[in-house]
């Protein structure tokens, strides 16, 4: 028994390593990469239920465009944070884009179950000192989806960011396109995806082999600069092949009120939501710089004063799928034409 206590209590107390101690120091070697084939990357904003925007867009576009075929075959590289992560992975895991936007729509009030309007107010109160939904219900449905895939099983070349809070230090899960990327291939998907979508106040850190993981919202609500980042230095591409289609999970009208320029925390409550919205259109703007504006297209809905709350699975639900119809009907054709003319080369994971 004493035996016992001194070893649970050891793992209490062990602290692991910094991801970043282990960083590369020199430029990494960049594997060899077809002169004449673009490189096309797919990112998903980050969003919660609003996920179901992204999701039946691709499935629109797979509907229309591909005759019910996995979107996924034709991008070379698909970047996800939070519910963007869980649908990237869904997608390397090889699920055509319908059947995700199926488990948004049929499964989320599983992970966000409804409450009537005394249950709000238990959780907004609950909010101040716990989450608000218990993670288990989420786990569940992410195990009856990736089972036990693991992050290396993936069709896909994946960049899906997290936030390591025993450090307080970013974190991206990769799967092992390049021969320095060994780390990450045995991670269970379910894992990775709880790490990414572990949203502060509605969902608990996942604690994994001594990191505490954390939502990738926080620093890379949209990952499209961690994907084309990561194409450059990972591959023999010129910026000029790199095209792009970012997506976004509904996008909210934010301006400073003259009550917030010498407001304290109750005029600045939605601080979080204005740095999510700086942050993405940063990455946006730096894609532009580095690729070209004409080689990145973003699809978003408009921007709208009425906020969609990211657990709102019934606004989600009711608003979202028309939405993506009315967004394939603008932009479907220009996106068939510049990413489905030829399905993307196939993946080989790099060995070990």
């Amino acid at each position: 028994m004493l035996e016992d206590l001194k070893s649970w209590s050891a793992r209490m107390n062990y602290i692991p390593p910094r991801r970043s101690d282990g960083t590369i120091q020199t430029v990494r070697r960049a594997q060899p990469w077809p002169k004449d084939r673009p490189f096309r990357i797919l990112s998903i904003d980050g969003g919660g239920i609003c996920g179901i925007l992204p999701a039946a867009f691709l499935a629109e576009l797979e509907r229309r465009f591909l005759d019910g075929r996995p979107v996924a075959q034709y991008f070379d590289m698909i970047a996800g944070t939070s519910t963007g992560g869980i649908m990237a992975l869904g997608l390397g895991h090889g699920l055509p884009a319908a059947a995700i936007r199926d488990v948004y729509v049929e499964r989320g009030g599983n992970i966000f179950p409804p409450a009537s309007r005394l249950g709000r107010l238990y959780r907004l109160l609950r909010r101040g000192y716990r989450t608000i939904y218990e993670s288990k219900p989420l786990e569940e449905e992410l195990l009856r989806i990736f089972g036990e895939a693991t992050l290396g099983e993936s069709k896909t070349r994946l960049c899906i960011p997290s936030f390591e809070g025993r450090h307080g230090e970013p974190w991206i899960y990769k799967t092992p396109h390049h021969p320095d990327y060994k780390k990450d291939r045995v991670e269970r998907m379910v894992r990775v995806a709880m790490s990414t979508a572990a949203a502060p106040t509605f969902f608990g850190a996942v604690v994994n082999n001594g990191y505490v993981m954390v939502d990738g919202g926080l620093w890379a609500n949209n990952p499209v600069m961690n994907a084309l980042t990561d194409a450059l230095a990972c591959f023999e591409i010129d910026r000029r092949q790199v095209q792009i289609l970012s997506l976004g999970c509904g996008e909210t009208t934010f301006r400073v009120e003259d009550r917030a320029v010498r407001g304290g925390l109750l005029q600045w409550r939605n601080v979080f939501d204005a740095a999510m919205r700086a942050q993405s259109l940063n990455a946006l703007g730096q894609a532009y710089l580095l690729v070209g504006k004409d080689q990145v297209m973003r699809i978003d809905a408009p921007e709208t004063p009425n906020r969609m709350a990211m657990d709102d699975l019934r606004r989600a639900r009711d608003e979202m799928p028309a939405m993506a119809r009315s967004l394939v009907e603008g932009a479907g054709r220009e996106i068939s034409r510049i990413f489905f003319n030829r399905e993307a080369a196939p993946y080989i994971p790099c060995p070990m």
